[in-house]
């Protein structure tokens, strides 16, 4: 296991190194068992203390929860909204009509508009992601398609992943370590989902806060943490 190319396997958090090894695997999909993606991939590499963490839009493709664009019919609200949202340079976020027609079915209309118009006030005051702040990790999570994504998902909207604290608690009695459902990018980063509700979420975002799986075509979509 080594680093993905511009990145780092060693970061120091309040003194403490941290190792995080990103682990290739196949492309996974919908007819994938997450856990069986885990033991046989990540596993046999795991020492004691290890904690295996998963990007959710490895967890959201094995629940189905990948839809292709062509299958979206942004309603005109969602195509009038988009317009007005910040464009990353590290993804499409809910810049298109697709991503926030998702976004407007997965939060609802009235908190995808009350998080508009609390963004839309931020911004007078200089003030920016009040938007996702309020329309919370279902929103945060939507990822759109980008020249970076690995095909298939090039051409899909991927949303978040349901029930993360669950489906890494499942990953956990599989293969017997401790587990992160992570939603991390080249911006910022949350943790989903945790095998142990003990876990510090805050401490292992800042573990992982630069990104170490990559965010392009490096198909590493799960790493190992591991204490130095």
């Amino acid at each position: 296991m080594q680093a993905n190319e511009n990145k780092s396997l060693t970061i120091e958090v309040d003194g403490v190194v941290y190792e995080r090894y990103p682990i290739k695997t196949h492309v996974v999909t919908d007819k994938d068992d997450i856990r069986d993606v885990a033991q046989n991939y990540a596993q046999e590499h795991m020492q004691q203390g290890d904690l295996l963490f998963i990007s959710e839009k490895c967890v959201a493709c094995t629940q189905k929860r990948a839809i292709p664009m062509d299958e979206i019919k942004p309603r005109p609200l969602a195509k009038l909204l988009c317009k007005f949202v910040y464009k990353s340079p590290y993804g499409i976020g809910l810049s298109i009509p697709q991503t926030m027609e998702m976004a407007l079915r997965e939060c609802g209309t009235v908190k995808i508009l009350f998080a508009a118009f609390c963004s839309a006030f931020g911004k007078l005051v200089g003030k920016r992601g009040i938007f996702y702040d309020i329309a919370g990790p279902k929103a945060k999570s939507i990822d759109g398609p980008c020249d970076c994504t690995i095909p298939p998902y090039n051409n899909y909207v991927v949303l978040g992943p349901e029930n993360p604290d669950e489906v890494a608690k499942a990953i956990k009695q599989r293969i017997g370590f401790d587990v992160l459902i992570v939603d991390i990018n080249d911006l910022d980063g949350t943790i989903l989902g945790t095998s142990d509700d003990s876990i510090d979420r805050l401490l292992y975002a800042r573990v992982l806060k630069d990104n170490p799986l990559g965010q392009s075509r490096q198909q590493t979509p799960m790493g190992i943490i591991r204490r130095i």
